[in-house]
């Protein structure tokens, strides 16, 4: 039990450190956090300044492999780094900075930032 409270503390400092690192260095851009559990992949762009989720996709919606089946794959993750690439053009955003939580930046979480660049993203 012990073991797992420190996990559970060394993740949480991990991610407010990189958070932290990350807001020094936004200079007012949005901020495109992700989120992976086993099953699916969530994306996100937020604009701190305002607290406000400016646009989103996860694997969960219906045009991205739906609820019904894991999509927590590589190929999966890419295709969120790309909806999500194209959703912010839509809306105007061309520059974000990359949150990567307390994920290290490999695979899927790699495939979302790949993606994402390709599709327009400067990050």
């Amino acid at each position: 039990m012990k073991a797992l409270k420190r996990i559970a503390k060394q993740r949480e400092r991990r991610t407010y450190r990189i958070r932290n690192q990350i807001r020094r260095s936004a200079n007012g851009r949005p901020r495109l956090t992700i989120f992976r559990s086993n099953r699916h992949m969530y994306a996100q762009i937020i604009d701190d300044a305002q607290s406000s989720t400016l646009v989103s996709a996860s694997t969960l919606e219906a045009s991205l492999g739906g609820a019904g089946k894991a999509q927590g794959n590589v190929d999966s993750a890419a295709k969120i780094g790309q909806v999500i690439a194209e959703r912010a053009k839509e809306k105007g955003i061309s520059q974000v900075v990359f949150d990567r939580g307390p994920y290290g930046y490999h695979g899927r979480v790699e495939a979302v930032a790949k993606a994402a660049r390709e599709a327009g993203l400067e990050f």
